[in-house]
């Protein structure tokens, strides 16, 4: 049988070219980064040749890392999937998705018979709470989250680009006075979700309208609820695109013909290392092929 490298330098190195530093692959594997700097090492001297072009506070995979990256990344997998499925003693895979809930309901929801069709074996556990970033490995495996970006010690998947709308009620339009100038933003109270504090500030950029403030401001945690404060003529709604499409509410508009591109997107989250499970690389598969941006 041929001799082969330590599992541990290859696990190692696959994860410093993942995530491109020695200090963040080590927090995954739970080493030193000494240890791990080792294990590289001695890979590098295995093979004869080095993988890496080591920069300040960084390690960049060279050429032949990548070749050996790509090679060696799928066989890691399979090996990962023949010992989880001899540990089983089930065929059920289970997935703790923390996930914001007007995304769920909107987006991920009216697919899951898709997903459940492709991958009959794959379960969710739907977690709605905040902070589903912070609660990473703990109690979760991934999140869906809305951001401007993602942490680099993550890994994050960028599932959308969007644009910012003002979606008010359908009675903003109507009578004698509709709301058909933006500077009339004035007059009225602004919807903020918590999670996108600046959809108004790059609204009313975009808009030339430097120095206009609402008349109040509101603060929701669920886009749910803001859609329906501007049915109900509460407000007017500072949100995406995708929420003002995908809620097919006849009682909401778009105000204003303004193209404004949002700061915010849509990322799927987990810690790097995650991805070396069946499940969590089961659904990032199908969730960037079915919604991916």
């Amino acid at each position: 049988m041929r001799r082969l490298p330590p599992l541990g330098a290859i696990e190692a190195f696959v994860q410093v070219a993942r995530l491109g530093s020695i200090k963040a692959a080590a927090e995954e594997l739970a080493l030193s980064a000494p240890a791990l700097s080792r294990r590289v090492q001695s890979l590098e001297r295995f093979i004869g040749k080095p993988l890496f072009a080591r920069r300040h506070q960084a390690m960049v995979a060279n050429a032949d890392g990548e070749r050996l990256l790509q090679q060696i990344a799928p066989v890691l997998d399979q090996l990962s999937d023949a010992v989880e499925a001899m540990t089983s003693g089930t065929e059920v895979l289970r997935l703790r998705l923390g996930i914001l809930p007007l995304f769920a309901s909107q987006r991920l929801f009216p697919r899951l018979g898709e997903l459940r069709a492709t991958h009959p074996e794959l379960h969710l556990d739907i977690d709605t709470a905040a902070h589903g970033i912070a609660r990473l490995g703990d109690g979760l495996d991934a999140v869906i989250a809305l951001a401007r970006d993602i942490d680099p010690s993550l890994y994050g998947k960028r599932l959308d680009h969007n644009k910012v709308y003002v979606i008010g009620s359908r009675t903003l339009l109507e009578g004698p006075n509709p709301v058909i100038d933006p500077a009339q933003v004035a007059t009225l109270t602004a919807l903020i979700h918590r999670d996108m504090p600046d959809t108004f500030t790059a609204w009313r950029n975009a808009a030339g309208l430097e120095g206009i403030e609402p008349q109040a401001v509101d603060h929701f945690d669920s886009g749910q609820l803001m859609l329906e404060a501007a049915a109900q003529g509460l407000g007017i709604a500072f949100m995406l695109e995708s929420h003002f499409e995908d809620a097919n509410d006849p009682r909401l508009v778009r105000l204003f013909d303004i193209e404004v591109e949002s700061p915010y997107s849509y990322w799927f989250v987990c810690r790097p290392r995650a991805l070396q499970l069946k499940p969590v690389r089961l659904f990032h598969d199908w969730l960037v092929k079915t919604l991916g941006a």
